[in-house]
């Protein structure tokens, strides 16, 4: 098989308002359109002062006060908002291409990019990994993305 969806479930996502700094959770603070990672955290930026924290499952407690300790504005659990998809493997990126207006080379989009898009009429985060793609769309989506997937997928898939 060259492409391979995997979806993460229970992730905790934690939305950060941050007035000033250059790190959180010991891991420096990504720029524009770009996430970085680090200490078993992904931190995504969302705008100028926004950002998106990515953990493992039953997190959220636990980052919401070191978060707040460390200066936060405002930090809001929005785990249940969205759900995660893993998608690698040799054509992952030809398969969001059906649907994404985002260029998706390696020499435009490198490991590390991460937007904020519409993918097949469905607002979704984009994060470029070494590995292949992680795909963030809302709840209310998820069957709808999953069959889109599916369907695009379907000439890569042996």
């Amino acid at each position: 098989m060259t492409v391979d969806a995997v979806e993460e479930p229970f992730r905790t996502q934690l939305t950060v308002r941050l007035r000033n700094g250059h790190a959180l959770l010991g891991v420096d603070l990504p720029g524009p359109c770009r996430f970085t990672s680090g200490n078993g955290v992904d931190i995504l930026w969302m705008g100028p002062d926004e950002y998106l924290v990515l953990a493992e499952p039953g997190r959220q407690a636990e980052l919401e006060t070191v978060l707040r300790n460390e200066g936060a504005a405002a930090v809001t659990d929005v785990s249940a908002q969205r759900v995660t998809v893993r998608l690698t493997g040799e054509h992952a990126r030809d398969v969001l291409a059906h649907g994404c207006a985002i260029d998706l080379d390696p020499a435009v989009s490198p490991p590390g990019t991460c937007v904020q898009t519409l993918l097949a009429r469905t607002g979704i985060v984009l994060m470029v990994r070494d590995e292949g793609c992680t795909i963030l769309v809302r709840q209310s989506f998820a069957n709808y993305f999953a069959a889109w997937l599916a369907d695009a997928s379907l000439e890569y898939v042996s």
